[in-house]
């Protein structure tokens, strides 16, 4: 009986750990994101000519940080 009640409380510890690791790696990688990728995809745009492709995706970023912002 204690084993069974061992392995059901195993099960659920390494149930919300898992839950927890997620959530942590989903904000580092948000935070990556919007700080390392988007800006270095940018400037890689710019630089590759793609301007009139990199301005509106410019603009519609800065649209959505401004509302967000606010929020």
């Amino acid at each position: 009986m204690l084993s069974i009640l061992f392995a059901i409380f195993m099960i659920w510890f390494i149930f919300k750990l898992g839950i927890f690791g997620i959530r942590a790696s989903w904000g580092i990688l948000k935070l990556l994101c919007t700080v390392v990728f988007f800006p270095v995809i940018l400037i890689a745009l710019v630089i590759g000519g793609l301007i009139y492709i990199a301005l509106p995706i410019l603009i519609i970023g800065g649209i959505i940080a401004l509302i967000a912002s606010k929020a």
